[in-house]
């Protein structure tokens, strides 16, 4: 007889017949389909929820994102032209069938006014402070105002500085502190708005 008992006389596969599974596992130990991944690569984008500004919705938005183990890189909070509104930017990296499943899920949530992925035209900034050694103070402002910055505090030992743009300038200053010692970084995360006339969120006519 092929296979085996267990001991309550259940049937079952003998160890060398069951099936293994295939596929790595992501970061949070979710194992992955390679078929899948090979048809939809991950991708970097950013999506922009629209939300009615009151207490708990950043904390349902976050807790979305944890249970669903979606890959995000930042999420940033801020307010918008309306008092009673806020808008979350959501940098992530999934296949396109995740980053619907981000978008479907997002719009479940309530109180989120809308939902929507950013064209790779939108217009997004960040915000980075970095403090650095202040051995060679000349040699540190120098790439201060070679990157537009503004220094916040220089003093006998730390000079710290601040730097707004886009991903890729921030990470080059980044680089170019680092020859100085960076003793600390702190770093917002994007927020973006569409870009021309193109509405970044779409708002009910009852909410206006």
């Amino acid at each position: 007889m092929s296979g085996r008992q267990d001991q309550e006389g259940l049937p079952g596969p003998a160890p060398t017949d069951r099936q293994r599974p295939t596929g790595r596992r992501n970061a949070q130990g979710i194992r992955i389909d390679p078929e899948a991944e090979a048809e939809h690569p991950p991708r970097r984008t950013v999506i922009s929820a629209l939300v009615e500004h009151e207490p708990g919705v950043l904390a349902r938005v976050s807790g979305l994102f944890s249970r669903r183990q979606f890959n995000i890189e930042s999420l940033t909070v801020a307010d918008t032209q309306n008092d009673d509104w806020a808008r979350i930017t959501v940098v992530v990296e999934e296949p396109d069938p995740g980053i619907d499943q981000i978008e479907k899920q997002l719009e479940k949530v309530v109180p989120v006014i809308h939902v929507r992925e950013l064209a790779d035209d939108a217009v997004t900034r960040e915000l980075v402070v970095v403090k650095v050694d202040a051995e060679r103070p000349h040699e540190v402002h120098a790439i201060t105002e070679m990157y537009s910055g503004k220094t916040l505090d220089a003093g006998p030992r730390t000079i710290t500085v601040e730097l707004t743009g886009d991903e890729q300038k921030i990470d080059d200053a980044i680089d170019a502190y680092r020859q100085f010692g960076i003793r600390e970084i702190a770093r917002t995360g994007q927020t973006a708005l569409a870009r021309g006339e193109t509405k970044t969120a779409v708002v009910p006519d009852h909410l206006k």
